[in-house]
């Protein structure tokens, strides 16, 4: 959640180089579309969280850079980005925190999407409050209590109800549907995108007021805040496959990468490249940290970073 999951500002959109794409049928994806002078063309998608981000610029500053191809970019939401992968309108979707739905409707049913191999990194959502709240209050940290601290995490926005503090309602979460059946006293509220959830999260630190947010590892700002996460119900194989009966902790999520069917199969160099392509946590974080916490620009921060990794992504490049 994922995901993650993400600075989901138009200035970090527009640092990518997000191009608009016109839309091409399945059949012609995956064929290195020649843009003008012959140049081989791969269309990524740059969702809205800076994990992500990371993936897109790194993948996008070796392709252009080793491999020779022109790379085009398009933020989107993440179901967007499912149907624009089917017809061909993107090429690859970087890093999925789980889509049930369009895995079955596209990879099983139309197969239109094929898997492109873990990323590497494993994700998890969940609940946080700051440490330094459950230092002060323990037992916070199990669902059970929370309604006990329901007015001190109430806000203007919650209605007199205690604060889910939410990112952008396009990722991917159970909350309300958690909240209901669990009976809790506690509303969520959508700050509409990453950065504006990060900021009032700082704000909130700052101050050292309490707050209760849906967050997600690995992200950056986790090396700078420190927060405990509060213990939902067991996630078990299944507890979450009625969207409206859930009532559990989410699973930690081996974040995947998937292709167009067609690019994965005529996407040559580049098609393998991005099967390849697999880092640690630790490896996004460092990318991730460079754009939103030192305002490099993504392809300033891709740039230092395989500069100084080649023995990692040497591996990835296509057997010769």
């Amino acid at each position: 959640m994922n995901r993650t999951r993400t600075l989901r500002t138009t200035a970090v959109a527009a640092a990518l180089g997000v191009l608009s794409l016109s839309a091409c049928s399945a059949a012609e994806t995956g064929k290195s579309q020649d843009a003008a002078g012959g140049e081989k063309t791969v269309k990524l998608t740059v969702p809205s969280w800076v994990g992500a981000q990371a993936n897109t610029a790194v993948a996008s500053y070796i392709l252009e850079e080793e491999l020779g191809y022109k790379v085009k970019t398009q933020q989107m939401g993440e179901v967007l980005a499912w149907d624009a992968l089917s017809k061909g309108d993107i090429d690859a979707i970087m890093e999925d925190w789980g889509h049930p739905k369009e895995e079955k409707q596209y990879v099983e049913d139309r197969k239109t999407v094929v898997k492109g191999g873990d990323l590497g990194v494993e994700g998890h959502i969940g609940w946080f409050v700051p440490k330094y709240f459950a230092d002060k209050h323990p037992d916070v940290t199990d669902w059970k209590n929370l309604d006990k601290y329901a007015k001190e995490l109430a806000t203007a926005e919650s209605g007199g109800k205690g604060e889910l503090l939410e990112g952008s309602p396009d990722y991917v979460t159970n909350d309300d549907a958690i909240i209901k059946n669990l009976g809790l006293n506690l509303k969520t509220n959508y700050a509409g995108s990453e950065a504006a959830q990060i900021t009032a999260i700082q704000k909130y630190v700052k101050a050292k007021k309490p707050f209760l947010t849906y967050w997600w590892t690995p992200q950056w700002l986790n090396a700078q805040v420190d927060l405990v996460e509060v213990k939902l119900p067991e996630y078990k194989e299944g507890c979450d496959a009625d969207p409206k009966k859930i009532a559990c902790a989410y699973p930690n999520t081996p974040l995947q990468k998937f292709l167009n069917a067609d690019f994965a199969k005529n996407g040559g160099e580049a098609a393998e490249f991005l099967k390849n392509f697999k880092w640690t946590t630790e490896q996004q974080n460092e990318v991730a940290q460079m754009i939103a916490g030192e305002k490099m620009s993504p392809e300033a921060a891709a740039e230092k970073w395989v500069k100084a990794n080649e023995a990692t992504w040497k591996q990835w490049l296509p057997k010769k």
